[in-house]
């Protein structure tokens, strides 16, 4: 090949010289589909620029960030890059043959210039949109300066640091630039030859709207979006947006224009064009073998397709997204909240057969303790799922009747009878909660029978489910303390300029804070030695878990130091380590998995965060001076009574959150007595994996002990067929699971207006449907910053979270509290100025806005975002 070739001429094997971009326009020509003529600017001509202008050392030594760069690094080298590749000359045989190419597309025509890199539109990584595109680009001169900017964009912040988080070396690097004629389109957007909300292969959906595709591509403007049947091209769903903007060509590039007001609601693509366009797709995933993302354009009618790769993160093929929220028990109501707000996610069915009776019990028990024996019948109360997603339900008449039994239901909280409040969670439900796990922690679980196991497990649930429903009665009246100060100090206390009333409950110990400060110190102890340091903070987080599973010392740690530093850890876990993300045990808590506690040890290593212990101090110093300036400014009665309110609240806050942070108290040996039952299911060869134990019905599992197949020594076996005998079964709910978790489920059922004007006020999360790019939600943590979003599902995902980014989740649980350390502010779905994330943000002072109710499916791409705590609302900009 030489400098400048042809698209057409470009094969499936020149990504090397090429690039993944060029290498796709060629197989789109090459299958027989309209492809816009142009050619590409190979890997060569790049290096031969480098070369020509002297530039490769530097750029080397430049790029060669440390690990832990901050953007203002990256940013930093990347100016000092650019600048160097502006300075550069073109050299005479690339000049030579990019003039050539170019004047055979036409006369001064218009071009876009675009990468092609070495690792862009691969299968393996998506790294589209690192490096720059220009467009409607016209003359020799001009495309020769397109050129060298889009080779200097190759070392832009952004991509710098998407090549160091994917490990790819500076030297490892090269780009190829394609040059193509502008399609001057009416229309373009992209299209997907298989659903990536659900992985099936057999849909097309298309994003589609007026002018030139770029708008689409960068997100600027809401397209139209439509599911076509690949098979037969019929419409399956549309969704026409009000397209108010569009871009179009203009001198030297482009520019934004106003739709024509008879345009903005119009359909960009009738249902023919849609079939046309699939028809398309289905060829290009013909020639690739692989589901394709294809940028396309439509000019005079006609269609174009500009670029083609294989889409790189599409899920397996799962169920549907559920559209109907069928009710099991009619008559009643349906709530997600309180114990529901601890399980996001749809549940395992394991989970959910389990779930459904413990906690109908204990629920029913406590408020017949409060209201009065039979004051609940059986029925009146059920913990159903619609759709896998876990809902309180109430009969209607019962729930009536609770209502206007709520003042003597109070009565006997503040007192503390029926084992209720405070005193009662001090000295019965949590006591009675850990003699259900001493009872059961005698005998390792490998040494008892299958019949014990499933016994052990089933009580260690309804022990936990007894004592979340008795720190229900906890959280009340720590909300309610907390509401009578801050409106006795904003009432009569506070002055203008004055801080607000949650300052005067900061700086106390809690159990989430003392885990914080345990990690702190485990770091602090590390430190010690700095073959430790390097191993924590440079070795996969994977390794080193593995090291801590079996005793092994990473390399180049001395054996005796490894192990000190372990049992160290291991006291931690011992401590902390039952702290849940996720109610459901089919998902890990740290003690299983130690991965999110490993990041915060090497976050703090890497001088990052501040010292928890001296936060602490000064939060507490600042809370003993304010109360005593606001005590000197009142007199006797008035003083009386704001001391016995703030005591109250600064009494009964830390209690919640020791309260709620050990709900998973059970959940270690609950889950080792589970994955215990599914090592032995796989040896009989009923399942094919320990933890598909969790994707078995409860009537199975059972079925599966009674029939001797949970035992280490009957020799009773399935083994011996060519699949485990529920493997199907198993994977077919793994695959309606994974549908369902992309539902939204609703807040309340049934769906009717008079139920959010009853409830609504009363629920944790906030409307389910915002449009706009403004989102509101509860102030609950004062500040405010701007920065990038990291939605985060779960624990799988904590190794994203990325230093000053903003925490986005359905909610958080005491759990999630080492990512505070690393947030620069916290958004949820779910929650109030009484919640979780509100009590920790305001610890470590960042901005939390919660119960916006849609901000994990709105902010899921990660744009930057202004988050203010004050106005309680999420900005997108």
């Amino acid at each position: 090949m030489g400098y400048a070739n042809g698209l057409g001429d470009v094969q499936r094997g020149d990504v090397g010289t090429a690039g993944g971009k060029a290498v796709g326009l060629g197989g789109l020509i090459q299958a027989g589909l309209p492809v816009p003529p142009g050619f590409v600017l190979t890997t060569d001509a790049y290096s031969e620029f480098v070369a020509g202008n002297n530039l490769g050392q530097a750029v080397q030594e430049l790029a060669a960030l440390p690990a832990d760069a901050s953007p203002e690094d990256y940013e930093h080298a990347s100016a000092l890059i650019r600048t160097l590749f502006s300075k550069g000359a073109m050299p005479s045989g690339i000049h030579a043959e990019l003039e050539a190419a170019y004047e055979h597309l036409g006369d001064d025509i218009a071009v876009s210039v675009r990468s092609s890199a070495t690792a862009e539109d691969l299968a393996s990584a998506s790294f589209a949109g690192q490096q720059e595109t220009y467009l409607n680009v016209r003359g020799v001169r001009a495309v020769s300066k397109g050129v060298i900017d889009c080779w200097a964009s190759l070392w832009t912040a952004r991509a710098m640091a998407y090549h160091a988080r994917a490990g790819i070396r500076p030297d490892e690097v090269r780009l190829a630039v394609v040059i193509q004629q502008m399609v001057e389109a009416d229309a373009a957007g992209v299209m997907f030859t298989a659903n990536p909300a659900n992985g099936r292969r057999d849909q097309t959906v298309i994003s589609a709207a007026w002018g030139l595709g770029e708008a689409v591509v960068s997100g600027t403007v809401t397209p139209d979006d439509l599911t076509v049947d690949t098979k037969t091209g019929k419409v399956l769903s549309r969704q026409t947006a009000d397209k108010e903007l569009m871009t179009v060509p203009a001198e030297n590039g482009t520019a934004e224009q106003k739709v024509a007001e008879a345009r903005r609601r119009a359909p960009v693509l009738d249902d023919a064009a849609a079939a046309e366009l699939t028809r398309y797709g289905q060829q290009a995933v013909d020639h690739f073998g692989a589901p394709q993302d294809i940028e396309w354009a439509r000019a005079d009618g006609q269609f174009f397709l500009l670029q083609s790769r294989p889409i790189t993160a599409l899920p397996e093929p799962s169920a549907d997204v559920p559209t109907e929220w069928p009710l099991p028990y009619p008559k009643g109501l349906y709530f997600r909240a309180s114990i529901v707000e601890q399980m996001p996610e749809p549940l395992s069915p394991l989970f959910a057969d389990l779930i459904d009776g413990s906690v109908s019990r204990s629920i029913s028990a406590l408020l017949n303790d409060a209201l009065g024996q039979h004051s609940l019948r059986e029925g009146d109360v059920q913990f159903p799922t619609i759709n896998g997603y876990a809902y309180y339900y109430y009969r209607t008449w019962p729930m009536l009747r609770m209502t206007a039994r709520t003042i003597p239901a109070l009565g006997a909280l503040f007192r503390g009878t029926a084992h209720m409040g405070i005193k009662g969670w001090r000295e019965y439900s949590h006591p009675r909660y850990e003699r259900a796990i001493k009872d059961w922690s005698g005998t390792p679980p490998a040494e008892l029978s299958g019949a014990r196991l499933l016994a052990g497990a089933r009580a260690l649930l309804d022990a936990g489910t007894v004592y979340y429903t008795a720190v229900q009665s906890v959280i009340p009246l720590a909300d309610m303390s907390e509401i009578s100060f801050r409106a006795f100090y904003d009432k009569l206390v506070r002055r203008e300029g004055d801080p607000p009333a949650q300052t005067f409950l900061l700086g106390f110990d809690s159990e989430p804070i003392r885990a914080e400060k345990s990690l702190y110190d485990l770091a602090g102890w590390a430190r010690s030695d700095p073959a430790l340091v390097t191993a924590l903070v440079e070795r996969p987080t994977a390794e080193l878990a593995e090291c801590l599973r079996t005793g092994s010392a990473p390399a180049g740690v001395d054996d005796v130091l490894w192990q000190e530093w372990r049992i160290t850890f291991q006291e931690h876990l011992d401590l902390y380590g039952h702290a849940v993300y996720n109610l459901d045990f089919a998902t890990p808590v740290p003690a299983d998995d130690p991965s999110a506690q490993l990041e915060t040890i090497r976050f703090y290593l890497r001088g990052q965060g501040t010292d928890p212990h001296e936060r602490q101090r000064l939060l507490t110093e600042r809370r003993e001076e304010l109360t005593r300036e606001m005590a000197g400014r009142l007199g006797p009665r008035r003083r009386r009574v704001f001391f016995r309110l703030l005591r109250w609240a600064q009494e009964t806050a830390p209690v919640r959150e020791d309260a709620l942070a050990d709900v998973g108290l059970a959940w270690p040996l609950l889950r080792r007595m589970l994955l215990e039952l599914g090592r032995r299911l796989v040896a009989s060869g009923l399942i094919a994996a320990p933890d598909d134990v969790f994707w078995l019905r409860f009537s199975e599992l059972q079925g599966a002990v009674d029939f001797g197949l949970a035992e280490t020594d009957t020799g009773v076996s399935l083994a011996g067929a060519s699949r485990p005998v529920r493997a199907d079964a198993v994977e077919e709910r793994r695959v309606l699971w994974r549908g369902q978790a992309k539902a939204d489920a609703p807040q309340m059922l049934p769906q009717a207006a008079w139920m959010e004007k009853a409830f609504g006020s009363m629920m944790p999360a906030g409307p389910q449907h915002q449009a706009g790019d403004v989102i509101k939600g509860a102030g609950a943590s004062a500040g405010r910053v701007t920065a990038p979003a990291r939605v985060l599902r779960g624990p799988e995902d904590f190794g994203q979270m990325q230093p000053g980014e903003v925490l986005v989740a359905r909610m958080t649980t005491p759990a999630w509290t080492p990512l505070f350390a690393m947030a620069s502010a916290v958004v949820t779905d779910v929650g109030g100025p009484l919640s979780h994330s509100s009590i920790v943000a305001r610890e470590y002072g960042i901005p939390a806005v919660l119960g916006t109710g849609v901000a994990t499916q709105r902010l899921a791409g990660g744009p930057q975002v202004s988050v203010d705590g004050d106005a309680g609302t999420v900005t997108i900009v």
